[in-house]
């Protein structure tokens, strides 16, 4: 499952609610809700970051006046979470569930892996 995005300032294990983005040709840097997607050069600021984050002297800085709220949900996290749900419930296959074999050695399938006897 993706885990949430946290905030980017250093030492923060906070949700991010908001994105920062800086415009280099005006000298702004922007503050408003947390982006889609994160992307290179944009940071992602948690509730008190982003209200306390202050610009560069000689920059505006501009930001979202409404609520920052975290994103909800998506339909690909909750997908994730009833596969690893469902795979956390699998019965997991003992190596003595599968059939002896005449020379002792045990032979079958335990996940993606197949157990071989050796050759004689």
């Amino acid at each position: 499952m993706r885990s949430p995005r946290r905030c980017s300032r250093n030492g923060c294990p906070r949700q991010a609610v908001a994105t920062l983005t800086y415009v280099y040709n005006d000298s702004t840097a922007v503050v408003g809700p947390l982006a889609a997607f994160a992307e290179p050069h944009t940071y992602d600021l948690c509730e008190p970051h982003a209200r306390s984050l202050t610009a560069p002297r000689g920059w505006e800085l501009v930001r979202h006046d409404g609520e920052f709220a975290p994103p909800p949900p998506t339909t690909d996290d909750l997908v994730a979470l009833a596969e690893a749900v469902r795979e956390a419930a699998r019965p997991t296959p003992r190596l003595d569930d599968f059939p002896e074999q005449p020379s002792g050695h045990q032979t079958g399938r335990r996940g993606h892996l197949r157990v071989i006897p050796p050759s004689h």
